[in-house]
């Protein structure tokens, strides 16, 4: 999910902080957020909309922003694209000043981009890095450098041009470790970026570092799947999406997340040299279910399928 949103990026309390942005919560509010982020990374969803009702009450434009994080997560791991599209519509209303209205511009940015408007997303996601880039916080460097890594990727080819990404990596790798309340948004596409670099091992690494935090979280799960994929540990990423299917199909039936670990099955299976197994995830894709939700599927998986004829 998260590839699709990083690569269209290449494109408080009552007081005012106009003068000097910050994320600055009271004591209260601030345990509030951070409950927040424990509750949904735990998949406890109603309890994480009760806590942030709860912040709501302290702080309504924060609350409001916290609320629709939760519905993008559930939308991540559950494929309730419903809460997606709530969520932005929510999002637009939130009261937020500051850098939390950053930071509702850089969510937007992401909603925008998962449901197909990508220069829209792009250029929301500009407007809340401008906003964080002369903030002083280590969380608004963090959401800074997570576009800034971006725009420095897709033009580090050209001659004089400097490349500060491996500051940007330090500066995401710092603020996952330290933000209680951010932590997820900082180290998703750390891990990516690793990817992209082919640096596997560090993204495995990270990932398991994301699931001691969140044990067995199912999106954290497919992730590591991803980084033991290239690292052709076949049988182990093979395992963890099997599994990621059968579990799926429990608790959500054949949404997104179920056909992501079809697809993967199909090239892991296929890398592996089992084309058995690989013909057997192939036959799934015929399920008309498969046929509604083909649209949510990322990209970069669906492009690498077609590429090598394996679909």
């Amino acid at each position: 999910m998260f590839l699709k949103f990083f690569a269209s990026i290449l494109l408080v309390t009552g007081l005012s902080f106009a003068d000097n942005p910050s994320f600055a919560l009271s004591p209260l509010q601030d345990s509030l957020a951070e409950q927040v982020t424990q509750k949904t990374m735990e998949l406890n969803y109603v309890e994480a909309f009760n806590l942030a009702r709860k912040l709501r009450l302290e702080n309504d434009g924060v609350g409001c922003v916290f609320q629709n994080i939760i519905r993008i997560s559930m939308y991540d791991d559950k494929g309730d694209t419903t809460s997606l599209k709530v969520a932005a519509k929510n999002l637009e209303t939130c009261k937020t000043e500051g850098l939390w209205d950053a930071l509702r511009n850089f969510e937007i940015g992401y909603v925008l981009t998962e449901t197909g408007h990508s220069v829209k997303g792009a250029m929301q996601t500009r407007s809340a890095a401008n906003q964080f880039e002369d903030a002083k916080d280590y969380e608004s460097k963090a959401f800074y450098a997570i576009y800034a890594y971006y725009i420095d990727d897709s033009f580090g080819w050209l001659p004089f041009k400097s490349d500060n990404r491996e500051t940007y990596l330090k500066i995401l790798d710092s603020g996952s470790l330290r933000s209680a309340r951010f932590w997820p948004l900082f180290l998703t596409p750390l891990i990516w970026m690793h990817y992209d670099r082919k640096d596997y091992a560090t993204g495995l690494s990270l990932a398991e570092r994301g699931l001691k935090k969140a044990p067995n979280h199912p999106v954290m799960l497919q992730i590591k799947a991803d980084m033991l994929y290239r690292l052709e540990r076949y049988d182990e990423a093979a395992a963890i999406y099997e599994k990621s299917a059968d579990d799926y199909l429990v608790r959500t039936g054949k949404t997104i997340r179920y056909w992501c670990s079809v697809l993967n099955l199909i090239r892991i299976y296929h890398d592996a040299g089992d084309e058995t197994k690989a013909s057997e995830q192939r036959k799934k894709l015929d399920d008309p279910e498969y046929q509604k939700l083909k649209k949510w599927m990322p990209g970069s998986l669906i492009d690498d399928l077609n590429d090598r004829k394996l679909i």
